[in-house]
Order: C-alpha cells, then sequence, then structure tokens
C-alpha cells in the first residue's frame, strides 16, 4: 500500500478516535433493562468510597443500569459497583465527556434517560457545570430525578454539583483563610442558577474534604455570600474525607463512615433560625468577614459516620438528629470559632407571635385548617415552609366569625401559620404526615 495513503488513513482515524466527545466504559449485560428506582441521593466527602453507603446507592437502582458520568479519570468504578459490592444490577458504565459537546451526542444522551442510577465522579466541578448547565444533559437529569425517580449521588466535585447553590469553582479551589479576609475573593464563585433540582437540596450549598483541608470557613462564606448576594438563608451540607450523607425520598439522611475506628463526620449547617435577625453583619469585597450575632450566628448539627448508617437528620425540619451533637458557629473579623449549643427549635424569622391565643382558636385537620375569633378580628393567614417560604396565603378580610381554610397538597415535614389580626400576629406550628 502506497506509504502516503497510509499514512492519511492513520490521520483520519485518529482524529476520529481524538475528536469523539466522550469515551465509553462498559461492563455487564448490554441489553438494558427497565426497573422502578426508589430514589434518593448518596453524597460523599471526597476520598475513598464508603462501601455502606454504595450499597444504599445500588440497592435504590433496584437491579437497574448504573451510569458513572465523568470528565476525567476512566472505569475506576465498574468492577467495583458491578461485582465487588454484593449488589445485583444488570451494568455499570463509565462516561468520559471529554468535551461540552459530549452534552449534546446521542449515545449519551440515549444513556442518560435510560439509567436507573447516576453517579458523579470526581474531578473538577466546573467542568461539570459549565459542560452541562442549560444543555440536554441537565434536562435529563432533572427529568429522571423528578419523574423516573433515579438515585443520584457523587463525590468530591460530584457532591459539589448536587445543591441548590453551587461553588462552581471557575477560578480554581479557594481556601478558608482567603474567603473569610474577603468574601468575594477570586476563587470564592457560588452560583444560584437552576442545575440539577435533587429533592431535599433546594438553598443547600455543600461541601467536601472538610477535614483535610480544614473547609469550614470558606462554607461559611459561601453561606453567607448566598445571604447578601441574593437574600437566601441558605443551609450546608458537609462531609469529611470518608464520610458520606445518603438521603432517602422521605428526607431522613443518614451518615456513613468509620467512628468510632476514626473520627469521621457529616455537618449540617444553618443560620440560627430562633434569631429574628440572622443575616451577616458585614459581608463586603476586600473586608474580612464579621457573622457574629451574639456569638450564635449559625447552628451546627456534627454527626458521626458509622458502617451501618445509624446516626441520622431530618431534612424536613433541619432539627432533628440521632447520634447528633449541636454547635454554634460564628465569625468575628474573618476568624471562625465554634461553642456547644442544644437543638434549635426554629420558627422562621418572618413569624413572630405576639397575639394572646384567647384572641384567636385554631385547629388543624388533614387538608383544612379552622380558624374561630374572639377578642379580635382576622385579616389575613398566611402558610410558610420550614425555610419560611410561602406556600398560602389567604386574605378573609376583618372577619370576626368562623372560618375553614383548605389547604392545598402538601409535603411531609413542619409547617406555621401565621395569622395577622386587629390584635397582632398570631403563630402555630403543625406537622403534616
Amino acid at each position: 500500500m502506497n506509504k502516503t495513503l497510509i499514512i492519511i488513513m492513520f490521520i483520519l482515524m485518529f482524529h476520529r478516535v481524538y475528536s469523539q466527545p466522550y469515551t465509553s466504559y462498559f461492563t455487564g449485560n448490554p441489553t438494558d433493562i427497565s426497573t422502578t428506582p426508589s430514589g434518593g441521593v448518596c453524597m460523599m466527602g471526597g476520598a475513598t468510597e464508603h462501601d455502606g453507603a454504595m450499597q444504599w446507592f445500588l440497592q435504590r437502582a433496584n437491579g437497574g443500569d448504573i451510569l458513572v458520568l465523568r470528565t476525567s479519570g476512566s472505569n475506576g468504578y465498574n468492577d467495583y459497583m458491578y461485582s465487588q459490592l454484593g449488589i445485583s444490577v444488570n451494568s455499570v458504565e463509565s462516561i468520559v465527556c471529554n468535551s461540552a459537546a459530549a452534552s449534546s451526542d446521542p449515545y449519551v444522551l440515549d444513556k442518560i434517560s435510560k439509567a436507573e442510577a447516576i453517579w458523579f465522579a470526581g474531578g473538577d466541578q466546573w467542568n461539570y457545570v459549565s459542560y452541562w448547565r442549560n444543555t440536554a444533559v441537565d434536562s435529563l437529569l432533572r427529568d429522571g430525578i423528578t419523574n423516573r425517580h433515579i438515585v443520584i449521588g457523587g463525590t468530591s466535585a460530584g457532591m459539589a454539583i448536587l445543591g441548590g447553590i453551587v461553588f462552581t469553582a471557575e477560578h480554581g479551589s479557594a481556601t478558608s483563610a482567603s474567603a473569610l479576609l474577603n468574601p468575594y475573593a477570586n476563587t470564592v464563585t457560588i452560583d444560584s442558577i437552576r442545575f440539577l433540582n435533587v429533592p431535599f437540596m433546594n438553598n443547600v450549598i455543600t461541601d467536601t474534604h472538610y477535614n483535610n483541608p480544614d473547609r469550614r470557613g470558606r462554607h461559611v462564606v459561601f453561606l453567607a455570600r448566598a445571604y447578601q448576594d441574593w437574600g437566601i438563608a441558605a443551609r450546608g451540607i458537609a462531609c469529611d474525607e470518608y464520610v458520606a450523607v445518603c438521603i432517602d425520598t422521605t428526607g431522613n439522611a443518614r451518615v456513613f463512615g468509620d467512628y468510632p475506628a476514626y473520627n469521621e463526620n457529616a455537618y449540617f449547617i444553618i443560620p440560627n433560625c430562633e434569631l429574628p435577625l440572622n443575616s451577616p453583619e458585614n459581608c463586603q469585597s476586600n473586608q474580612a468577614l464579621n457573622w457574629y450575632r451574639d456569638s450564635v450566628a449559625l447552628n451546627v448539627c456534627d454527626i458521626k459516620g458509622t458502617n451501618n448508617g445509624a446516626n441520622t437528620f431530618d431534612m424536613n425540619t433541619w432539627q432533628t438528629s440521632n447520634g447528633g451533637t449541636w454547635y454554634h458557629w460564628y465569625v468575628s473579623q474573618g476568624i471562625l470559632k465554634t461553642q456547644t449549643a442544644s437543638a434549635p427549635n426554629c420558627i422562621p424569622a418572618s413569624i413572630q407571635v405576639n397575639t394572646p391565643e384567647d384572641c384567636l382558636h385554631l385547629e388543624y385537620f388533614p387538608g383544612e385548617i379552622q380558624l374561630s375569633t374572639a377578642e379580635c378580628r382576622l385579616i389575613s393567614v398566611e402558610i410558610f415552609d420550614i425555610q419560611g417560604i410561602s406556600v398560602l396565603r389567604n386574605e378573609p378580610g376583618f372577619i370576626n366569625q368562623n372560618l375553614t381554610i383548605k389547604l392545598p397538597e402538601l409535603k411531609t415535614g413542619i409547617y406555621f401559620i401565621k395569622c395577622q389580626t386587629t390584635h397582632g400576629l398570631f403563630a402555630r406550628k403543625i406537622f403534616v404526615l
């Protein structure tokens, strides 16, 4: 064969392989099967995966097909997920997206649309965000989570993208020391634009590798920036390197790790919901963060990870844990400090109780609330979820008689009813089961 022709053929073959926007590594049955997954999300701190947490993740795929999405690396998960954990699945496929072009590749999109479980590997979360957001990939991921109830998870960068607010790492990693001294440093890049819409993760910012290096300070800065930039009282979930948090569809978060052999923890962080004002005192460019609030600015539940995930946190209330220890975190002139605390008893800051209960009688029944007035008149009724977001408002207008208000279908959790009366505000906590 002519040498020139051989060279041309080689160049064409090399170009075809090199230009393919993805690389696939497949293990298992090549025939796709459709099962009914159980949903949920599993988040890992960034070092070696915890077997118990990965078994939880695989079990919720119900024997279906597992897809690993990544932008670097190769097939390190395939055998581990397919044959080393003792959970039967149909297949495991790792797809390495070599460029943003993979976001529109028919093969990649088809695999996402058929997977019962999707895992995001570590790497560079800016690649994940910049490659996939506002593309067919994130649309299919949201559809899978919302309508097919796939289980989803990730480690390190893969965990970073699972929150409703994301540290994008667009300009590289941020350190606690630099972020606390300047919350608007070039590396502190957080984004609230919709991405995956994972249940129970709305307004949550995640962080990983929490113990190596110490990332508590920068995580608090992320929360402060959410408050300062968008008025969002965001919450945080963080994992030490060998810890995993797995949240089922009821909002029960199990914490996996190797405690007591190793001191491994997950952290659940909220601005102090017992304060009438819990925003940062100072969060400005080129100024040290000050989020003090009399040394009780943040409520933090520290939970040890165990092999069987026995220690838990309630994502519906953000107040209840099994095996957790509560702390207050606060920042004084760029220095993060902690002290022990008790579990909070949260009512959203927008609800204040200052009306005597003999003014207004309230009873809650599934699907409705019944109100009757005595010494005052009722002006309006509003219902808030645990995050202080209004889910219903009714304005009957200065009535002094019995009133029944039909409720919308509400998810399980804690809600607050706030009634404006001629004598002030009345509030009550209700539990929707």
